[in-house]
């Protein structure tokens, strides 16, 4: 569920690695928040990546 609607940034999938370089599956998923934007002077409900929001790409309504 962790995708933003503007940029589209999602999951990144990799490897952790323990102190004894034993490798296992990790996922980062990207910071997501639910916000009101407004989209065509209307408010609605997205889900947006806080890069998004910081840089200002969509506007709170």
């Amino acid at each position: 569920m962790a995708k933003c609607a503007i940029c589209d940034k999602g999951a990144h999938f990799g490897k952790a690695v323990s102190h004894s370089n034993r490798r296992s599956n990790k996922i980062w998923k990207a910071n997501v928040k639910s916000v009101k934007v407004k989209v065509n002077g209307a408010a609605k409900k997205m889900y947006v990546c806080t890069s998004c929001l910081r840089s200002e790409k969509v506007e709170r309504a």
